[in-house]
């Protein structure tokens, strides 16, 4: 009797067990696979400290070498960059500290006509506020063109050929403080109060006052006196002062200005006299008059115009 040999009824009767034989080594297969591709493991060395690791290569790499030996040292060890990124660090602290030691800044490479027309922008309080932010700006805040081109643009040009005594900057000072006086004065006239206006003047023989009208007054008594006139018979009036200029000496200063009772009207000329006492500023002269025809209208045309 013959046998014959089919290969498909053959497969179909071990097809089973292929399949789990496959099964089987698929996992042994993927092991040994990853056993082979592993990358071999390198010993865990500690590495020291990013603290101690520079303070290793700054002491390698001295600030200041004759033979070269630590910086070659660290090139063949492999440290290039690093070498390189110390040098940048080193170079950046030394620049650091030399521009302290010189007081070298931005401010100072200026030109001195730059540096100071850029701080003519500035106000008073402005100026003293920057002065007092360090060394480098308190010493650019102080600088007396700087001072003299403020005085100028808050003030007058009349005085640009005088060279104060202490420096521009404290005859900045002294001129706005004469200039608060002066204000304080119009104020008292427009409360009207006899009390402020005799703590005003000067307790002296020698003071004097010439009021719009004319009249002359000599000696501390005489001049309250018509004050209290003129605050009794007089309503409060509201004056406009313009073109204000002022000097300042060592313990006297004077004012002149333009005053304005109406806009309508002319203006009056007045000129206050102050005398430095006991660390205050005291009246010792006014003087006011009408202003003439001609000037009055010239000055009503400027005001208006």
């Amino acid at each position: 009797m013959e046998i014959s040999y089919n290969p498909s009824i053959a497969f179909q009767s071990h097809q089973s067990l292929i399949i789990a034989t496959i099964v089987t080594l698929l996992p042994l297969l993927l092991a040994v696979r990853s056993l082979l591709f592993r990358r071999p493991h390198k010993p865990n060395v500690s590495r020291p400290a990013p603290s101690a690791g520079k303070e290793k290569t700054k002491q390698a790499i001295p600030s200041c070498s004759c033979n070269g030996t630590s910086g070659s040292e660290a090139f063949l060890n492999g440290d290039k960059a690093a070498l390189a990124e110390e040098d940048m660090v080193t170079a950046d602290v030394s620049k650091v500290a030399a521009e302290r030691q010189s007081g070298a800044s931005m401010m100072e490479q200026l030109v001195p006509e730059i540096t100071t027309h850029a701080l003519s922008y500035l106000d008073y309080p402005s100026l003293c506020r920057l002065s007092m932010t360090n060394s480098l700006m308190r010493k650019a805040a102080n600088d007396d063109n700087a001072w003299k081109a403020l005085y100028h643009k808050d003030f007058t040009l009349e005085q640009d050929s005088i060279t104060p005594v202490n420096g521009w900057k404290a005859y900045y000072a002294a001129t706005r403080a004469i200039m608060n006086v002066n204000t304080e004065f119009f104020n008292i006239i427009r409360n009207r109060s006899l009390t402020a206006m005799s703590c005003f003047w000067l307790n002296a023989d020698y003071v004097k006052c010439v009021h719009a009208s004319g009249e002359h007054f000599s000696g501390y008594n005489a001049v309250i006196q018509s004050w209290q006139l003129a605050f009794n018979w007089e309503q409060g009036v509201d004056f406009q002062v313009r073109d204000v200029r002022a000097r300042v000496l060592t313990d006297m200063a004077w004012v002149t200005m333009k005053t304005f009772v109406d806009m309508d009207s002319g203006p009056f000329n007045m000129t206050n006299i102050f005398e430095f006492h006991h660390g205050r500023w005291y009246l010792v002269h006014h003087h006011s008059s009408v202003m003439l025809l001609a000037d009055a209208d010239m000055e009503h045309q400027i005001v208006h115009g």
